[in-house]
């Protein structure tokens, strides 16, 4: 009983000798490790040209139709333009802006400030006196505290899962919002802060969930003018839009009027750009980039063909196998099949060569291991659990085996030859046999045929090693059910990264997602080196720590062999008629359309 009272003096004493925590204040902007790069007294994004000449129609194209113009919910498929991440968020202004020149900070938008704690419990954000809907009605308030609960209960699920993550919404003062955390999050004000924000006074709660093509009342720099269901939508410049001359909004949304056409067809969206009905097309198929761009405007000058560096990660794209079936339960077996892939003749033959072999699952940008030895805190993370990182990756050195591109390549094949042997397997009747007698066969699901000429190569090179693969193409609806009850053996996919990679990572590799029903880890990943390091990387504050979890939970997957790396672009393509111009400096994203301009005449 003493010893119990001795120590509750000695908290008490220390609660009442400990400095007061520090209180939280109002900010400009917030970034999600250190400090925001530009100042309070910023006067506009450094990628963005504040004297950009305003005026004239822009006209971009999509692949594919559209039946609606809500872009919050699941029903219907909604038109591109009115709010993404491509063509901008022209209808809806969010609470705060990105800069698309750091990892991931907020600058000021429909909110002028915004505070938290150092535990992140709580976000507040106070709005600008001057946001206005295109109506002219005010942004309040009661609109942030509408939305935030019409998407939660109505909204896409992306919405309501982190809405849900808010124990308490309330007002504060007259242009206050305040919302406490059920825990802390070190992401989540910076997610809220992304929300965009509807009228209270101009949308129909009742009916929100059902699509429709009745334009929508947004406080974005464009009001949806004409819309042609399947075909065209139209956006107008809205002359009193109340943020044009903000420190966030300056060179932004330069064209009086912006056009979204839509086509069924690929080559005809192609053909529409060759004849000047599109402005802009933004390329991702490697065969046309590499010979298709020799029509005459080109060559004349009137289009022009460009590359954009960025500092974002390749991501990973590859052949997914999933470990909850046996025959991928050996990680011997695993990294032998990630060292079998013929990614110099894939490269050459299939794609014109124009692909870089991916070595880390944030190659291309400072958060890769490749090429960085593990610094000093990595090796503190993983020191508990020393054989979870192979040597090699350890040291930043691995990278997949190289062929000579001819597909016959006799030592690369070797390579694998002994790598299976490692695993247990040898080679009888041309056949690869296991352990327990039986030859090493699996099957990949592929998506409607995505991907097929790519996985035939591999089928391929495998069948030479006694290796027997099969190919399974499903329709888009068996292929999600399966992913869902994880009902495969290997699937062809890609994880997109990103410069702030966060909770996300939970339901791709941690533990906890393993044998919860449609999670994206599709691999059976459940490894505590994998789990600490995705929890070092989400409580990390400061820019360094966070990059040092980061690389270390790269190199856990690397050695854990969940998936054979394949490829990825390191640079951006893109063609536009020479009356679009753009910004010099390019942000570390890549191009921002939303700062682009039409020449004038």
């Amino acid at each position: 009983m003493k010893k119990l009272l001795f120590a509750l003096q000695v908290a008490l004493a220390a609660i009442i000798l400990s400095p007061p925590a520090a209180e939280a204040e109002p900010q400009h902007a917030i970034a999600m490790h250190g400090e925001p790069a530009l100042p309070a007294d910023f006067e506009h994004f450094t990628y963005a040209d504040p004297e950009a000449p305003k005026g004239g129609t822009i006209d971009y194209a999509v692949q594919g139709t559209f039946d609606s113009i809500n872009p919050f919910i699941i029903q219907g498929s909604a038109a591109q333009g009115i709010l993404d991440l491509r063509f901008g968020y022209n209808v809806f202004d969010s609470l705060m802006l990105r800069s698309y020149d750091e990892p991931f900070t907020m600058y000021p938008l429909l909110a002028k400030s915004v505070e938290t704690d150092d535990e992140r419990t709580f976000v507040e954000f106070t709005l600008d006196e001057r946001a206005r809907f295109s109506d002219g009605e005010p942004v309040t308030p009661e609109d942030v505290l509408f939305t935030l609960e019409l998407l939660r209960d109505k909204g896409h699920v992306r919405y309501g899962t982190t809405v849900k993550k808010i124990a308490k919404m309330e007002k504060v003062g007259s242009h206050g919002v305040r919302l406490t955390f059920a825990q802390g999050d070190r992401e989540l004000p910076l997610i809220l802060a992304l929300m965009p924000i509807l009228p209270k006074h101009a949308t129909d709660a009742e009916n929100f969930d059902k699509s429709t093509l009745s334009p929508m009342i947004g406080s974005g720099p464009y009001t949806i003018s004409d819309v042609r269901p399947g075909e065209r939508v139209v956006l107008k410049r809205n002359p009193d839009y109340w943020a044009k001359d903000i420190p966030s909004k300056r060179g932004f949304d330069n064209y009086d009027e912006v056009r979204i056409n839509y086509f069924r067809d690929e080559n005809a969206l192609f053909e529409a750009f060759k004849k000047g009905l599109i402005d802009v097309h933004i390329e991702n198929n490697s065969g046309r980039w590499a010979s298709e761009y020799d029509f005459p405007a080109v060559t004349s000058g009137d289009v022009v063909k460009e590359t954009f560096d960025s500092g974002l990660p390749s991501g990973m794209y590859g052949f997914v196998m999933n470990t909850r079936r046996p025959v991928f339960q050996n990680k011997d077996t695993r990294k032998a099949l990630t060292q079998l892939f013929d990614f110099e003749w894939a490269n050459q033959n299939l794609f014109s060569g124009v692909y870089t072999r991916t070595k880390s699952y944030y190659d291309g940008s400072e958060l890769a291991s490749y090429g960085h030895p593990a610094s000093e805190a990595e090796n503190a993370l993983l020191a508990p659990l020393p054989d979870a990182v192979a040597p090699k990756i350890m040291a930043g050195e691995w990278k997949p085996p190289v062929s000579d591109g001819t597909g016959r390549d006799r030592s690369f094949l070797k390579q694998g030859f002994e790598a299976l042997k490692k695993a247990g397997y040898e080679m009888k009747d041309r056949r690869m046999i296991g352990p327990d007698g039986k030859q090493l066969a699996f099957e990949i699901m592929l998506k409607s045929r995505g991907g097929e000429e790519l996985a035939l190569a591999w089928q391929r090179t495998l069948a030479s090693l006694g290796v027997a693969v099969t190919l399974r193409s499903v329709d888009d609806a068996q292929y999600q059910q399966r992913l869902i009850t994880y009902d495969y053996d290997m699937i062809l996919t890609s994880y997109p990264s990103s410069l702030s990679p966060g909770v996300e990572q939970v339901g791709r590799w941690g533990s906890i997602a393993k044998d919860a029903p449609g999670t994206w880890n599709f691999a059976g990943v459940a490894d505590p080196a994998v789990d600490a390091t995705i929890d070092a990387m989400l409580n990390a504050r400061e820019r360094g720590d966070f990059i040092d979890a980061v690389r270390a939970l790269d190199r856990t997957l690397l050695s854990g062999a969940y998936v054979v790396p394949l490829y990825h672009r390191d640079e951006q393509w893109l063609a536009r008629w020479k009356g679009i111009a753009h910004p010099d400096k390019v942000p570390l994203y890549g191009y921002q359309l939303q700062t682009w301009w039409r020449q004038p005449d």
